[in-house]
């Protein structure tokens, strides 16, 4: 891991701060109100939009509430809830056997990074998302807004999404870690997109060196 100037984490905290007054409400935008429905809404959430997964979610939560529901359910079923999304067939099978797991496990949902990413269809990323947000291990979760805004932002030279977390939880105060992660989710989802930035109305532009776009506005 290479040595951080003051310089360089008083600019990133400098870019935190002017983003979170941009979008002062930036929050996770997955719909849920258990630990449960948030775990199942994160996993639905791979390589799909959360405006699509919450177009599904509440027919799929009202019918199954518990772990025991999912686990008493085939991957078929399940999938006939979810089948507008993309790879419901893969996430059908792990949602059984998440409900079959947390059964087994007593029927709660871990709210430890470690214990989230022991259940079937949890990843790193999965967990530390769900992890944040249920207020458990401290994280910084990588998916493709948080790695292309590090990146570009020169917060990291990374791609593997675990290292680049490990250089953001070294640049930035752990504080910040949970609103770090939301903000520059909705940046790169509002303004700092993958094909065409939009760099003229960008509240940091002055401070980001626009690592990787060709022609920056």
């Amino acid at each position: 891991m290479k040595r951080i100037t003051e310089r360089e984490r008083e600019r990133g905290a400098e870019i935190l701060r002017r983003l979170d007054a941009h979008m002062p409400h930036a929050t996770i935008e997955l719909e849920y109100t258990t630990d449960l429905e948030l775990l199942v809404a994160v996993i639905l959430s791979a390589q799909c939009t959360d405006k699509r997964v919450n177009m599904v979610t509440p027919r799929l939560f009202a019918e199954f509430k518990s772990p025991a529901d999912y686990a008493r359910a085939t991957p078929e079923q399940i999938a006939g809830y979810i089948q507008s999304l993309g790879l419901y067939r893969n996430k059908a099978k792990a949602l059984a056997a998440l409900g079959k797991a947390l059964v087994e496990r007593g029927g709660q949902v871990p709210r430890e990074r470690e214990g989230l990413a022991e259940l079937p269809g949890v990843g790193s990323k999965t967990a530390g998302v769900v992890a944040l947000h249920l207020g458990g291990t401290p994280s910084f979760p990588v998916d493709t807004h948080v790695g292309r805004l590090a990146r570009r932002m020169g917060f990291t030279k990374q791609t593997n999404p675990d290292k680049v977390e490990q250089d953001l939880q070294a640049l930035l105060p752990q504080a910040s870690w949970a609103k770090g992660h939301q903000l520059l989710v909705w940046h790169g989802r509002r303004t700092c997109f993958a094909r065409k930035p939009e760099c003229s109305r960008c509240v940091v532009r002055d401070l980001c060196p626009k690592l990787g776009v060709k022609s920056p506005a």
